[in-house]
């Protein structure tokens, strides 16, 4: 997590909005959807990540209100200066868990902490929505996330190999 000093800092409950430095973070709108899509994709695609190679999927992104915001999870988008820059989403598992995924920042607006922030404010919508854990994922191609979760206190719990590449699996017990 982010030190006190640097956390997002929330605005607003209902909707929930969030700043941090140039960051104004969101809730998703169907009108983000292109986007997103948009960024889901340049960001896999910077650390090699394809469709079809066993980690790449993308049907969620035609039901991001379904899979998301009906289903007992969250999805946030950050934007600065209008431009949404960084996404994440929330998956409900059970009644107890949820999944972080979706965590994207486009690349040119990496190493400024709007990955952690989203982190930071996912974390804090898990616990408002009830969860107890947080479970992630990402894939040895991707170290910078992996020090992320790393750095926010999550655990690795296991690895596996997926396609091409090795999927790493995250979990994070949450104060309640």
């Amino acid at each position: 997590m982010l030190g006190t000093a640097a956390a997002p800092q929330r605005q607003c409950h209902n909707p929930p909005v969030w700043t941090f430095s140039a960051l104004h973070i969101r809730r998703y709108t169907p009108d983000d959807n292109a986007t997103v899509f948009a960024l889901h994709q340049e960001c896999l695609a910077q650390v090699g990540l394809r469709q079809g190679d066993g980690v790449y999927y993308d049907d969620d992104f035609a039901h991001v209100e379904d899979t998301y915001l009906r289903s007992g999870g969250e999805f946030l988008v950050g934007e600065v200066a209008g431009e949404i820059t960084a996404i994440g989403g929330l998956r409900r598992v059970d009644e107890t868990a949820a999944e972080m995924v979706r965590l994207r920042v486009r690349p040119d607006q990496q190493g400024r902490g709007y990955g952690a922030a989203i982190v930071t404010v996912l974390e804090e919508r898990a616990v408002e929505l009830g969860y107890r854990v947080l479970h992630a994922d990402t894939t040895v191609k991707q170290p910078v996330a992996m020090e992320l979760y790393r750095s926010s206190g999550w655990q690795e719990t296991n690895r596996k190999v997926t396609g091409a590449t090795v999927t790493v699996y995250f979990r994070r017990p949450l104060a309640t």
